[in-house]
């Protein structure tokens, strides 16, 4: 089906929601009423770019026929002028529909659960791990999303070994799923006297937040050991076994909350975790049995790739995967990640476009 059938297809559609709408008996029903009015205002958009770009075809079609026809050289002269104008226009909407038309990310939507972990460069590592939080944190509260410290393991230097934050809020996953993958930091640490610049890097993974119904865990695949909350060099800070370990015997993987004072909350919080994790290894197993599926570098979230690295001497940003390059680290770090987030998206919107093209 060629890009203005399905654009007419779309339209019909539209028109005929419409007409259901204005009827007597789904103006009484109000649930249809209502999953109608949310169809089309999913549709109302495309329609009304595709409107456009049909009116500037006429258009256009009206312009070739005039030089064509004309013998008049200031009409012909002008026509061409409002030709190229159109030609122009006609480009941008069109691709403005193919945008509209990519299938959009399911989990785009969701809740986000960051995962954290220091890398190699010792108490360094662990220090630019807390740092990273911060930044994720001061950046979800610039946009108004709420957050909550799921689980934190700490190095005792003020560092963190590992932490997992939970960013909530409509879209949230969609803006930070670019985040995934090895992030670098090169500076000189506080507890160097020769004053060399260290490398030191943490890991990032960015996971959607699965809802109930998407992922069934039979308990019975479940081990739940609890222990005492620990903090600092390994000291007791709870006289309770309120720590919670599960471990999902099938995958091997294994989730520790220790944060809150009750042994509910913990494990509660540990079975959100759990839940994110095996979700997101579904997903990956479903991309890479589809093949194609795996858009891009940008949209697979390799985690074992190096994004970006943060030079505190040059006050330099660079994110590897998109070449940009900006000179403001201590905005950055303050949770500046738009600019980053918004060249990401574009780049992957452009892949997957690009894609399309390759396909049709």
């Amino acid at each position: 089906m060629s890009l203005h059938d399905q654009l007419k297809k779309i339209e019909s559609h539209f028109d005929e929601i419409n007409r259901q709408l204005a009827s007597p008996e789904v103006l009484t029903d109000y649930e249809r009423m209502t999953e109608l009015a949310q169809e089309r205002s999913s549709l109302e958009e495309v329609v009304n770019v595709y409107r456009q770009a049909e009116n500037v075809r006429r258009q256009l079609a009206e312009s070739r026929e005039l030089i064509a026809e004309s013998d008049d050289p200031e009409m012909i002269e002008l026509a061409e002028l409002e030709l190229a104008e159109l030609t122009e226009e006609d480009e941008r909407l069109e691709g403005e529909l193919k945008r509209l038309l990519l299938p959009k990310d399911p989990n785009d939507d969701k809740n986000v659960i960051v995962e954290i972990r220091a890398g190699a460069g010792g108490d360094e590592a662990g220090l630019f791990a807390a740092e990273l939080l911060r930044m994720y944190m001061r950046w979800a509260e610039t946009h108004k999303f709420k957050t909550e410290l799921m689980s934190t393991s700490e190095t005792g230097v003020g560092g963190l070994k590992e932490v997992v934050l939970e960013v909530r809020g409509k879209g949230a996953f969609s803006r930070l799923k670019f985040e995934s993958g090895v992030h670098r930091v090169q500076r000189v640490p506080a507890t160097e006297s020769q004053g060399r610049i260290h490398t030191s890097t943490a890991t990032v993974a960015v996971l959607a937040e699965a809802e109930d119904v998407e992922i069934e865990i039979n308990q019975n695949d479940i081990k739940i050991d609890v222990f005492r909350s620990s903090g600092p060099g390994g000291q007791s800070v709870n006289t309770t076994d309120s720590a919670v370990r599960l471990t999902h015997l099938p995958t091997g993987i294994v989730i520790s909350c220790q944060d809150e004072k009750s042994q509910l909350q913990n494990r509660i919080k540990a079975m959100r975790i759990l839940k994110a994790k095996l979700y997101d290894a579904e997903m990956q197993r479903q991309m890479d049995e589809q093949g194609s599926a795996r858009k891009s570098q940008i949209g697979s979230g390799d985690r074992s790739e190096k994004i970006r690295t943060y030079n505190f001497p040059q006050s330099r940003v660079t994110d590897h995967r998109i070449n940009l390059t900006v000179y403001r680290l201590d905005s950055v770090m303050e949770g500046d990640l738009d600019e980053f987030i918004e060249e990401l998206a574009a780049q992957d919107q452009a892949e997957r476009l690009q894609q399309i093209g390759e396909v049709a």
